[in-house]
């Protein structure tokens, strides 16, 4: 008699599982259902309201799903996959979402099916393997300082962002500022650091066409003393400090008894003479311009500004990096350790600028800057703020390119080549695998369609006359122009994309997908405040009901 009542619990929990699964699939669809509208370059801008009450006005897939409070641990996880995206390549965060999102929905007749999740997993597995070699298959090695292809690509990268109105300013930017901190790290390999050695200052005022990349940086700081130290000079020997300029405090508390009223002199002056002394450290150096991220007392400020010298304090420790990086100096923490190579003279030009209201300084026209500023001007904060995103995307976009530089075809060509290559390998894919395989090519389209949607066309007879090009696999640069909607050839309309963003896209998608098709139950490990003297809480393993009846997406 046991039997029939083992075989019903399992039953049980099998059905359990899948409603976990379904609400999974369910709150993951809808994450990508809200940033469907956003890809292309005829796609929509969305409007966010921030808890502060300010606003948020982008078609950055991960600048909205950032500011999205979501309840559903599921859809918290698609949103990790733009945020795994934009740091890993920093382009692909709307794509990503997209075919992670149709990737689980086919999976969902699976699910009702009673395949095995391990199963469906395995077949998206070999397809992201198959999927992959098809891109190395197409990909067009290119050469990165070649300037006019650089710009194309860039162009066709952020063709879909906001300011794609704007021509080439953004590309140009990115292009200039990525080729300017790249540096060669042997074996024919380049380095580029957006993130420590490229600062984008947004200045409201002026023009978007104003924007420049300095051949230097430049920094929110005005000099120490405004009446007395230089604001302009030509060729300045720099030194850059770690290390206050005024007397240091005891650690502990000191006492010290004053028996005489020279006794209090004493002190003063032997403070005056540590001050001093290191003054003199520095000057015998002869700089033009000293910068330290620490204090600088008034009695050094006196001693240098007598000796011509100009003085900057409290400068960030990104900012002084930066600078060292651009005029050849070396941060030093000790002034009695100072040498002639830690002086910086690589720098053209030191000048103090007032732009608006504030007072902002310039190290400028260095000979060989291995980091730079990129000046933002522009009408509005917002407008600014959508312009920085889009060239964060742009340079992002060009430092792939100079560290491998392979392009595959835009539009969603490469998506329809996969797919088309992938349905025809599924027939020689053996067992109860080759049906998920399958559906797994055919959630590839995702990218192509939702293209189509979005410029207004009619989507089934595109799909159906771009599925019938690539049915063959022969004309794998046939894709979408999404201006227009029309069926062309790629590599005639230059849209393009990074093989690395791509590669990424396919990787992360289908691997996110997998982990919450394995995923049998939600257990929740937060604990409820109870009323005063209640007995201890227990964990609550949710059932199916509260999975369905989890609010997915804030009203």
């Amino acid at each position: 008699m046991q039997a029939p009542v083992l075989v019903l619990k399992d039953s049980l929990k099998r059905e359990s599982g899948t409603k976990v699964h379904h609400a999974n699939i369910q709150a993951s669809k809808a994450v990508a259902d809200i940033i469907r509208t956003t890809l292309g370059p005829r796609s929509m801008l969305k409007m966010l309201l921030d808890a502060s009450g300010g606003i948020v006005v982008t078609n950055d897939g991960n600048a909205i799903l950032r500011e999205l409070d979501i309840a559903h641990p599921a859809a918290k996880s698609m949103i990790e996959l733009s945020r795994t995206q934009d740091e890993e390549v920093g382009d692909g965060t709307t794509s990503v979402i997209i075919l992670a999102g149709e990737m689980l929905h086919v999976a969902e007749a699976f699910i009702e099916k009673n395949y095995h999740p391990t199963v469906i997993c395995r077949a998206y597995n070999k397809a992201l393997e198959d999927a992959i070699a098809v891109l190395d298959k197409i990909a067009m090695v290119i050469d990165p300082h070649d300037r006019t292809t650089m710009l194309g690509l860039v162009k066709s990268c952020i063709g879909t962002k906001f300011t794609s109105q704007f021509g080439d300013l953004i590309a140009d930017l990115a292009i200039d500022a990525t080729s300017t901190v790249g540096v060669d790290i042997g074996q024919g390999l380049r380095d580029v650091d957006i993130k420590n050695y490229i600062k984008v200052e947004k200045v409201p005022g002026g023009q978007l066409e104003d924007s420049r990349v300095l051949k230097g940086v430049m920094f929110n700081k005005d000099v120490v003393a405004p009446g007395k130290m230089r604001r302009k000079i030509v060729n300045p020997r720099i030194i850059l400090l770690d290390s206050p300029l005024e007397y240091k405090k005891g650690e502990n508390q000191t006492n010290a008894e004053l028996l005489k009223e020279e006794d209090w002199n004493l002190l003063l002056r032997m403070e005056e003479e540590y001050i001093e002394e290191i003054c003199m450290q520095i000057l015998k150096f002869k700089p033009d311009l000293v910068i330290t991220e620490k204090g600088l007392s008034d009695l050094a400020c006196h001693y240098l500004s007598k000796h011509g010298v100009t003085a900057i304090r409290r400068l960030r420790k990104t900012d002084n990096n930066r600078i060292a990086r651009a005029c050849g100096a070396v941060i030093v923490n000790r002034p009695d350790e100072l040498q002639e190579s830690d002086v910086g003279t690589g720098a053209g030009l030191f000048e103090v600028k007032k732009i608006g209201d504030e007072f902002f300084a310039f190290v400028v026209d260095c000979k060989d800057p291995k980091a730079c500023t990129v000046l933002l001007r522009g009408a509005s904060k917002d407008l600014l703020n959508e312009v920085e995103r889009n060239l964060q995307d742009a340079m992002s976009v060009a430092r792939n390119i100079i560290k491998n530089p392979k392009l595959v075809p835009g539009g969603g060509a490469t998506e329809l080549t996969v797919s088309a290559t992938l349905k025809q390998k599924s027939s020689s894919v053996e067992g109860i695998e080759k049906w998920p395989y399958e559906a797994a090519a055919i959630a590839f389209e995702a990218i192509p369609r939702t293209l189509a949607q979005n410029c207004g066309i009619n989507v089934i007879r595109t799909m159906t006359a771009l599925q019938g090009k690539h049915a063959n696999g022969e004309n794998a640069w046939v894709g979408i122009d999404g201006n227009t909607g029309a069926i062309t050839d790629m590599k005639e309309c230059k849209i393009w994309d990074a093989y690395n963003v791509k590669a990424q896209t396919f990787k992360t998608a289908i691997e996110a997908a997998c982990m919450l098709l394995r995923i049998d139950d939600i257990v929740s490990g937060i604990k409820k405040k109870q009323a005063p003297g209640a007995g201890p809480s227990k964990s609550k393993i949710e059932t199916e009901a509260d999975a369905d009846s989890e609010q997915i997406l804030p009203d």
